[in-house]
């Protein structure tokens, strides 16, 4: 049995670790189904794409993860354009896309992250949030409540899955050698 005490055993309880990430949270339940839910998650899946991918253009100096954020940013710009035009056609009206609480964290982390860390920071994040957008966009696509809504998740479907396949290509840190 290790004993920790002093000093010791406040490091041990109070040392952030250095490898911690801080994925987006998944949307809720009813925006796989529920019209205004969906266009409010898909927004906020979409404005943290385009603001992780800003701080990644600021402070990536991989060039692989910099094409990727600029791709990020240009096809979020457009997935939020269509989410919002599908729900004016819905006759809804949307609000201007926001983060919650959780997004916001994954943005702060991306903030303060070392230059070390970085990369493999964002592209640690980007997974998970892809994987919860493909799954938001198929299921409002096949289940959702309104058609032009779902329309639209469909054409997001491919969109998302290309970034999935491109971060699974991607080193997720130091070390890695994959190539994109």
């Amino acid at each position: 049995m290790i004993k920790l005490t002093g000093l010791a055993l406040v490091l041990a309880l109070t040392a952030a670790p250095v490898f911690a990430q801080t994925p987006p949270p998944p949307p809720p339940a009813e925006a796989k189904m529920q019209a205004m839910p969906y266009v409010k998650a898909a927004g906020m899946s979409d404005l943290y794409e385009i603001n992780s991918s800003q701080i990644a253009l600021e402070k990536s100096r991989d060039p692989a993860v910099r094409k990727f954020a600029q791709m990020m940013i240009d096809h979020h710009r457009k997935t939020t354009a269509a989410t919002i035009k599908a729900a004016q056609a819905a006759g809804l009206s949307p609000m201007a896309p926001a983060l919650d609480a959780g997004a916001t964290a994954s943005i702060n982390e991306l903030q303060t992250a070392s230059a070390a860390d970085f990369d493999r920071l964002y592209i640690g994040q980007q997974l998970p949030a892809h994987q919860a957008a493909l799954d938001l966009h198929q299921s409002y696509a096949s289940g959702g409540d309104k058609a032009p809504l779902k329309t639209s998740a469909k054409a997001a479907v491919p969109i998302v899955k290309q970034h999935l396949s491109m971060l699974q290509k991607m080193p997720s840190g130091k070390g890695a050698d994959h190539a994109m």
